[in-house]
């Protein structure tokens, strides 16, 4: 069975940095890419980041560019969110994702193109 356990959340300050980590345990299971949403309160989840296992291909969300560096380590089946310059409204529970690529035509951004999910980390920046 995939599972996807995501690390490194806490509480910061604006400006400080924090590294989340997510292991997926990919089983019989072989994912394309993974990918870091994230979900605010009252707010709907949202797209945050997204690599390719192969290639190392990265997408972000314009409200990360610069600030966030994804990344990932195959041998240890292990993404990496690297987060500088947090702000307050980065306050959010961070998911990690991954697709196999069998759900349609692949779009980074797309929720409904990742099979798995882990359980979220809880990021919060003070002002």
């Amino acid at each position: 069975q995939v599972q996807l356990v995501e690390s490194g959340g806490g509480l910061v300050q604006a400006g400080d940095s924090l590294r989340l980590s997510c292991v997926v345990s990919d089983g019989t299971f072989s994912s394309i890419a993974a990918g870091w949403f994230r979900q605010a309160p009252g707010k709907e989840r949202e797209f945050v980041a997204t690599i390719t296992w192969r290639e190392g291909s990265t997408n972000y969300a314009d409200a990360v560019k610069g600030r966030f560096t994804v990344s990932r380590d195959i041998a240890k089946n292990t993404v990496h969110l690297q987060m500088n310059s947090l702000k307050p409204e980065d306050t959010a529970v961070y998911y990690c994702a991954a697709a196999s690529g069998l759900l349609g035509i692949w779009v980074p951004w797309h929720q409904d193109k990742y099979d798995y999910w882990g359980h979220g980390t809880q990021v919060t920046v003070s002002s």
